[in-house]
C-alpha cells in the first residue's frame, strides 16, 4: 500500500468506514457466524466446538443470541495454535504475524491477523488520526510496546496509511510487570528512566511533531521534561490508566494541541470521541462492525447495565476471519450512550476492573 493521503486514498479510506458504519449489525453477525461454521469451510476450532453445542449456530439471526456460546475461554488463546480460528476458506498455509497480548493476567493470549483485519485496524486508527486533529505527513514518535504486540504495528499505520515519517523506540511492558510482581519497585523505576532517556534523546535532537504512548509515560515525561513534552504538537495515548485530572492536565502541558486517546488490545480496539465535562468523561466508541463493547454487570455477565452506570468490559468480535464472543476483559467503564451517532453502545471512564500486584498494568 503506497505512503499517501492523496485524494484517491482519503476517499477509499472514507468509503470504507462509511461502508462499515452502515451495516446492519444482525444481519452481520449472521454471516459472520455462517462463516465460521460452514462444514466445509469454517474454522477448524469452531467446527471442533460444534458438536458440544446445545444449538446450531447457523441458526443464529440475531446478535443478542451471540450471549448463548457463554464467555469466551481465553485459555484457548493461551495454548492452542491461533490458525485454528481462522476460516479454512482464508488459503492456507498462512502468512502474516501472529500477536500476543501483554500477558498481564497469566501466560499471553495469540491471534493470528488476515491482511483484511490489519486493515481494518489500521483504517479506523487513521479515522481517529483526522477526527482528532492530528496532520498527515508530519513526524512522529512511537514510545509503545513493539514485538509481539498489535499496538506495535501502529508504526505502520501511522507511516502509510498516515504518510508520515516514525521514530522509534524499545518498550517490553512485560518486564515491568515482572519487575512489579516481584516487589523490585527501585528496578521498574530505573526501567522507566532508560524508557525516558530514550524518548527525550530523540525529542532533544530530532523535529518530533507527535507523540504516541502510555498515560504513564507522558506522565512521567510532563514531570521530568515539560519543556520537550510542551514542545509537541499533540500527543496520542493509548492505555488505561488514564483520569480527568491527568487529561487536563496533558490538555494544559500542549497548549492547545490534540490529546487522542484510544482503548483496546490484541482482540478489539475503540477510538475516542471528543472529551466531555471537561475531561471527568471520556467516551470511546468500538471499531464497528467487527469489534462491539457492552458494559455488563460485574456479578452477572448477561446483563447490560443501564447508561451512565459502570461494570465490566464485555468484547466481541466479529470479523470474517476471527469470531470471538463474550470476552469478558479486565477492564470496566461507563457505558456511553452514543445516541444517532454511532450504531452501537460506547464505554467511557474505562479502567483496570482490579490492580493488584499478580496482575499489574505497569506502564499502561
Amino acid at each position: 500500500m503506497p505512503a499517501t493521503v492523496g485524494s484517491a486514498a482519503r476517499s477509499r479510506y472514507t468509503a470504507l468506514t462509511e461502508q462499515w458504519l452502515a451495516e446492519d449489525l444482525d444481519a452481520w453477525t449472521a454471516r459472520v457466524v455462517r462463516r465460521h461454521f460452514d462444514p466445509e469451510t469454517g474454522s477448524p476450532y469452531w467446527l471442533a466446538r460444534a458438536a458440544d453445542l446445545p444449538f446450531d449456530p447457523r441458526d443464529i439471526t440475531r446478535y443478542d443470541e451471540l450471549t448463548s456460546f457463554g464467555p469466551f475461554p481465553l485459555d484457548v488463546l493461551r495454548e492452542a495454535d491461533p490458525t485454528g480460528l481462522v476460516p479454512r476458506t482464508v488459503p492456507r498455509p498462512l502468512a502474516g504475524r501472529i500477536w500476543e497480548s501483554g500477558g498481564t493476567t497469566g501466560s499471553p493470549c495469540r491471534v493470528f491477523y488476515t491482511p483484511e483485519m490489519i486493515l481494518h485496524r489500521g483504517v479506523w486508527r487513521r479515522w481517529s488520526f483526522v477526527t482528532e486533529g492530528f496532520e498527515p505527513e508530519r513526524r512522529w514518535l512511537h514510545a509503545t510496546p513493539t514485538g509481539p504486540h498489535l499496538i506495535g504495528n501502529g508504526a505502520w499505520e501511522i507511516s502509510e496509511l498516515y504518510a508520515s515519517l516514525v521514530y522509534g523506540i524499545d518498550m517490553d511492558p512485560r518486564w515491568v510487570k515482572r519487575l512489579i510482581r516481584a516487589g523490585r519497585l527501585k528496578d521498574a523505576a530505573d526501567y522507566t528512566d532508560h524508557l525516558l532517556e530514550q524518548i527525550s534523546t530523540v525529542l532533544a535532537t530530532q523535529p518530533v511533531d507527535y507523540l504516541n504512548t502510555t498515560p504513564a509515560l507522558f506522565a512521567a515525561l510532563s514531570r521530568r521534561h515539560r519543556d520537550l513534552a510542551g514542545r509537541l504538537a499533540g500527543v496520542r495515548l493509548s492505555g488505561t490508566q488514564l483520569s480527568g485530572d491527568m487529561y487536563r492536565e496533558f490538555v494544559a502541558v500542549l497548549g492547545g494541541g490534540p490529546c487522542g486517546v484510544s482503548y483496546g488490545n490484541t482482540f478489539g480496539n475503540a477510538a475516542s470521541l471528543p472529551a466531555e465535562r471537561d475531561g471527568d468523561l471520556l467516551p470511546y466508541v468500538p471499531n464497528y462492525p467487527q469489534v462491539t463493547m457492552a458494559v455488563v454487570d460485574k456479578a452477572d455477565w448477561r446483563r447490560t447495565v443501564g447508561y451512565g452506570e459502570g461494570g465490566q468490559v464485555r468484547l466481541t468480535v466479529l470479523h470474517d476471519d476471527l469470531f470471538l464472543p463474550n470476552v469478558l476483559e479486565r477492564d470496566q467503564a461507563v457505558r456511553y450512550d452514543t445516541g444517532d451517532g454511532w450504531p452501537c453502545d460506547g464505554v467511557a471512564n474505562v479502567r483496570p476492573l482490579q490492580i493488584a500486584q499478580s496482575a499489574p498494568e505497569g506502564l499502561y
